[in-house]
């Protein structure tokens, strides 16, 4: 058993949001490894502090720091000032500082792991100790490919923030005892942008809990009789989600509606954004946080994620295939999680592909059925979360064996 510090730039509970999902499950498997567990975080969204206790009861200690999303951006600019990526002005707190301090000299922590760059500048608190850094996706390259999605001058923001993360990405990755990021695609784009970490990266990648994601006899729908129903989920302050639905509502559903009047899309999810919000209408509902994602996955006709902007495994449709439903989504998702098109989904690109997808599974229910059969066992026998983190396991008792020996490098 060891003593880990292990830092996190949003709450890991509840486990309801792509990022939330890998960091509540890394965080279940450490435990589960037998490890104490210190915890430092940040609760950005106020709904989150009732699931503190739970926390608490989980981790040898906890400090969550509270981060108010408007304050935080105004303070991220500072960052165009001082030359910083603005992503860790935004994370930045002197509280956290303070207790990552206090908590590594007091408890004698053994090793380091950091979800997410935002939070690698917490780690230098804790020189010599092994630092397993998981980066998830290649954050700079989202920033980049958002710059050319935009109009000067967020177009500019964005492009600068792409540019200078990338720089601190590498830091981060050269100082790490391990660093993670969730496809065999994401570390070959990481050592294309920076061959200077070539081999100091691996691929860790997402999973599904396939006991709790099960179709159940007993799960009541909660759509009308009337309907064929079409489910889009995901935290809809996001902006790759925001721009799938926006893209599907204008793109595709029109088409799908002259074939399907009865067909209606449910976007499920926290947060709406504005632009979410305003495709609401006959055609869509914007649910907003909904108690459980369950059914309405279960008692979807087909389950949608045409996303063009997101990158690395998607958990919205390793859940949806674990619901044993067909899912039509980008072919970039498809190849993500090496599943292939026709036999485990069906995989899309251009408008024209999504709106035949989809038009070929609601005309042929069994064969709907079948592939979201299909896609359950394809999630079962390679997506189970004791598989995917097995890799962690064996990196961590090597590193810890390591540093009693000779103790790796302090991280700055």
């Amino acid at each position: 058993m060891a003593k880990l510090l292990y830092l996190v730039h949003r709450l890991p509970y509840p486990p309801n949001k792509g990022d939330k999902v890998r960091s509540y499950h890394l965080l279940r498997h450490l435990l589960e490894q037998g490890h104490q567990v210190h915890l430092g975080t940040f609760v950005d969204d106020p709904d989150d502090a009732q699931h503190l206790p739970a926390l608490r009861a989980l981790c040898a200690s906890l400090c969550a720091v509270p981060l108010a999303p408007r304050g935080a951006r105004l303070r991220s600019l500072g960052g165009l000032a001082t030359g910083q990526a603005l992503t860790l002005r935004y994370y930045a707190d002197a509280g956290l500082h303070r207790w990552v301090r206090e908590t590594v000299a007091r408890e004698g922590i053994d090793a380091v792991v950091v979800f997410s760059s935002a939070m690698a500048p917490y780690a230098v608190h804790a020189p010599g100790r092994p630092l397993l850094l998981d980066l998830v996706d290649v954050d700079s390259a989202k920033w980049t490919e958002y710059a050319a999605n935009h109009a000067w001058p967020m177009s500019w923001i964005y492009r600068r923030e792409g540019e200078r993360l990338l720089a601190y990405e590498r830091m981060a990755v050269q100082g790490a005892t391990q660093s993670f990021l969730v496809t065999d695609k994401e570390v070959a784009l990481f050592e294309r942008l920076a061959p200077d970490c070539a081999g100091r990266v691996a691929a860790v990648g997402n999973g599904v809990d396939a006991q709790s994601f099960a179709p159940l006899a007993e799960r009541a729908s909660p759509f009308t009789a009337d309907e064929l129903p079409l489910v889009f989920t995901g935290a809809m302050d996001y902006w790759p989600n925001v721009d799938a639905v926006s893209w599907f509502v204008q793109a595709m559903l029109p088409a799908l509606r002259q074939r399907w009047p009865a067909l209606r899309l449910h976007i499920v999810g926290r947060a709406p954004s504005p632009a979410v919000q305003a495709l609401a209408g006959a055609a869509v509902q914007v649910t907003g946080t909904v108690p459980d994602v369950r059914p309405y996955l279960q008692h979807a006709r087909a389950v949608v994620a045409p996303l063009r902007l997101a990158r690395g495994v998607q958990n919205k449709v390793l859940e949806a295939m674990a619901m044993a439903r067909p899912v039509v989504c980008a072919a970039a998702c498809a190849e993500a999680i090496a599943a292939a098109d026709g036999q485990h989904l069906a995989a899309a690109t251009t408008p024209d592909d999504y709106v035949r997808q989809i038009d070929t599974l609601l005309r042929d229910a069994p064969a709907a059925e079948a592939l979201g059969q299909r896609a359950r066992h394809f999630v079962l026998d390679h997506y189970s979360w004791a598989a995917r983190l097995a890799p962690l396991d064996r990196i961590l008792e090597r590193a810890l064996a390591t540093a009693r020996s000779a103790p790796t490098p302090a991280f700055a």
